[in-house]
């Protein structure tokens, strides 16, 4: 507390150092009527990346945000009276009750638990499809706690899926899906800027599965009957700009086929919504999702990412264009 009016915040990350320069925050305050109240927050080893916002009662002309020049901080202004500030939307977990009851719902599905977080709290899917369908799609979210574009994104895809089962239009007996929406609801829960409570990062967990979270979606599928077989793998996040990492020249022939149908010319199709493709083996040898599954199933296997300031509706509609197109992409035979 600086004066009766100026707060000063310092924001750490889980753990030293950090793993990625994502500094999360969020607070509730409450400020009598008398003039402003300044928040400064200070970032302990990264520099500036999400933009504040702000929701309460009060003038919201009054609101405004000075980043510091070197982006080591950035003061808050703020109207009396009541007011929540957040680095990004929250998304807790009651938005993921909504959707999965949402998925189950409209898809016809199934809502399961898969495994449990290292604080015990339920790692949640929806089963879409028949359980004997012979080719299985993998859709995976927030396993960084701060990348809710990465949300809009799948939010989107997922119920554009579920909705083309319930028509039809995608055969869940030949198809079936586990959408896992949140991977990481400890980091979540309290706020993590990119790892889960056992201070490690999910995303470099994959095919070592110390931690529970991953471990859970790793068991589910060894638990599948010989006749179903994963497909493809998404998984979304969130990053300073909109693209695809795919596979690089370790893809196989079915693989680049499917890229060029779903992906292929396509960088600036959507309204609002540009992208590029990285076609990489990013992260070699460090356990990334998209890694672990391209080598374990020789499958497409990508990340999905979403920029921090990408505009909702875009997003949603690029995701909703990309879902309908999934299908009929999987399916094409590979070219010669």
């Amino acid at each position: 507390m600086e004066d009766e009016r100026t707060l000063s915040i310092l924001v750490t990350p889980e753990h030293l150092p950090p793993i990625n320069p994502s500094p999360w925050y969020a607070f509730r305050y409450s400020a009598a009527e008398g003039g402003s109240l300044n928040v400064n927050v200070r970032y302990l080893g990264a520099r500036h990346r999400y933009a504040p916002k702000w929701r309460g009662r009060g003038d919201p002309s009054a609101f405004s945000v000075v980043i510091a020049n070197d982006a080591s901080s950035v003061s808050i202004t703020l109207p009396p009276g009541e007011g929540v500030v957040s680095g990004q939307p929250l998304l807790t977990s009651a938005h993921y009750d909504n959707l999965l009851a949402q998925l189950t719902k409209s898809g016809g599905g199934s809502r399961i638990v898969i495994g449990q977080s290292q604080d015990r709290r339920p790692v949640e899917a929806v089963h879409l499809g028949s359980t004997d369908a012979p080719r299985l799609v993998v859709l995976l979210g927030r396993q960084h706690p701060p990348e809710v574009t990465g949300v809009f994104a799948m939010d989107a895809f997922s119920l554009k899926i579920a909705e083309l089962i319930r028509s039809g239009a995608i055969d869940g007996k030949q198809f079936q899906f586990l959408i896992v929406p949140l991977l990481n609801p400890d980091g979540v829960a309290r706020g993590h800027w990119r790892g889960n409570l056992g201070g490690t990062d999910l995303n470099r967990d994959w095919g070592i599965f110390k931690q529970p979270e991953t471990r859970a979606v790793h068991d589910w599928l060894a638990s599948l009957p010989a006749q179903v077989q994963p497909v493809l793998m998404l998984d979304f996040h969130s990053t300073n700009r909109n693209l695809f990492y795919v596979q690089g020249d370790e893809a196989n022939a079915q693989g680049k086929a499917f890229l060029a149908a779903w992906l292929g010319g396509k960088e600036n199709a959507f309204a609002g919504y540009p992208f590029k493709i990285e076609p990489r083996d990013a992260n070699s040898g460090s356990g990334t999702t998209k890694n672990w599954f391209s080598a374990t199933y020789g499958i497409p296997a990508y990340t999905y990412e979403v920029g921090d300031d990408s505009d909702p509706l875009a997003v949603r509609a690029a995701a909703e264009a990309l879902a309908q197109n999934l299908v009929p992409s999987l399916v094409m035979p590979p070219k010669e």
